[in-house]
């Protein structure tokens, strides 16, 4: 086993202690398939005394310790080793014996159990394998099964982590898991938002979000953990639409996936795999964006003379993206760059139906979307081939295609451009016109720096001249 130098010292504290671990779940499923993870995470099943083994352990080992549930008796610790981060979750037994603890475990995938003295010997180990309930044999066959028809009932997220994981592993869920999930779906409502967030991240993180996200619809699964689906169906949109704003949302999410399967460019590539917080990337969150973007349009529908709008809806619906989010606990950055995707996803479209792409329009753009320039102009994208409707020309489309590949070109070249030095500061602006601290003085900056940036001043003086005009 490669891991044996972290494992060895672990397995011979347990010994000096007559304590017997074994290892379980998902790290054994890995090793038969020989699937490796980036930051390897191992489940370790103890008789009992799981948090005070655990605790003395961290001690020993001098690593990170919490209480991950004080009533089951689990402990997790996180230990930096070799360059990478090794997270140990230690969990007392859930029965009398190993085969019983094993029968409360979620798939029969990660159901199987072996001694960390048999994983350590360098002999095949598939032959002390304690697989009472045929782990091994789903992973053969591709199948994600509950262990118990009472799985979901014991853990309702676990109904979300049969689709994580077969959107993972690319495993079938079998009819029985299926017809369970539908069955507990309701309880989902008693899981909390971070341990929700966590499995869906997973889901969007894999190049088949679009696909999952189907399944869990025809089960009624997204109703319950987003309710506010239920008032974007069967809305349709008017003749620029060939779907009501549900099916659009879910065919946004297709287009975005079709877009990254095709972009092969490596700064684009470098930008959607930028991780934005524990392990979540942009890519994900990019897909997250695109279904949200729409969610403001129930609350605006209009009729105006026999025609459907949707005037503001992305202002409301940068109101429900946030409740969303906080609701899942996502963090302040990965909340601020959702807040620019909803808020600025018909940018792009704008600018793509003017005459010309003039400089100031261009700038204003990069300076409103900022470091979400580039998810924004995606998201257009695939927004844009989301809508197929019988007044949707081949022009606009090709226009608006243009457009966007434009921006992104000018994106990607500002990136390797170096910041441009403001020819004024606030304090220079402040002793020339004899102003007192206020926001005219970042208006006033923040015009000088547009006319800089689109070439109509081009120094100090011109600076000057152009502050004094906007002062009087």
């Amino acid at each position: 086993m490669k891991d044996r130098g972290i494992l060895m010292p672990i397995y011979n504290f347990a010994k000096k202690g007559g304590l017997k671990l074994y290892l379980v779940g998902g790290i054994l499923r890995d090793l038969i398939l020989k699937r490796a993870k980036e930051n390897p995470d191992f489940d370790f099943a103890i008789k009992s005394g799981a948090i005070n083994f655990g605790r003395k352990l961290a001690k020993a080992l001098k690593c990170g310790f919490v209480v991950l549930d004080k009533e089951h008796g689990s402990c997790r610790l996180v230990k930096k080793y070799g360059g990478l981060i090794y997270t140990f979750d230690f969990t007392d037994f859930r029965g009398k014996g190993l085969e019983e603890d094993l029968l409360h475990r979620d798939f029969t995938v990660n159901a199987i159990a072996l001694s960390l003295g048999e994983a350590l010997k360098d002999a095949d180990f598939s032959k002390t394998l304690v697989d009472p309930y045929e782990g091994r044999n789903d992973i053969k066959k591709k199948i994600i099964r509950v262990v118990d028809n009472g799985a979901f009932v014991e853990d309702p997220l676990r109904i979300l982590r049969a689709f994580s994981f077969s959107a993972i592993l690319n495993y079938n869920i079998d009819k029985n898991t299926l017809r369970l999930a539908k069955l507990n779906r309701d309880k989902l409502t008693l899981v909390s938002g971070e341990r929700i967030r966590d499995e869906l991240f997973k889901i969007l993180a894999t190049d088949k979000a679009y696909d999952y996200f189907i399944a869990l619809d025809k089960l009624k699964i997204l109703d319950i953990i987003f309710p506010e689906i239920k008032k974007m169906r069967r809305i349709g949109q008017g003749p620029y639409h060939h779907l009501d704003v549900w099916q659009h949302t879910l065919e946004t999410i297709k287009q975005l996936e079709l877009i990254f399967k095709s972009t092969k460019n490596e700064e684009i590539l470098e930008y959607l795999n930028a991780e934005i917080c524990s392990q979540r990337k942009r890519k994900a969150l990019l897909k997250f964006g695109a279904f949200l973007h729409d969610f403001g349009k129930p609350k605006t529908l209009r009729r105006e003379k026999g025609r459907i709008t949707f005037h503001g809806h992305e202002r409301v619906g940068l109101n429900i993206g946030e409740a969303i989010a906080k609701r899942l606990k996502l963090s302040n950055d990965e909340i601020y760059s959702l807040h620019k995707m909803i808020l600025w996803h018909l940018r792009p479209g704008y600018l793509a139906d003017t005459d010309s792409l003039t400089p100031r329009a261009k700038f204003r753009y990069f300076r409103d979307a900022g470091i979400e320039a580039l998810s924004i102009l995606l998201l257009s994208l695939a927004d844009q081939r989301s809508t197929k409707g019988p007044l949707t020309t081949f022009n606009a489309r090709g226009k608006h295609e243009k457009v966007v590949a434009k921006l992104i070109k000018e994106y990607l070249k500002k990136g390797k451009e170096k910041a441009q030095e403001r020819f004024l500061n606030g304090n220079e602006i402040m002793k020339e016109f004899k102003l007192e601290p206020s926001p005219l003085i970042g208006k006033i900056l923040s015009e000088i720096e547009e006319l800089q940036a689109i070439g109509k001043i081009k120094n100090k003086k011109e600076a000057l001249s152009a502050a004094a005009k906007f002062v009087r």
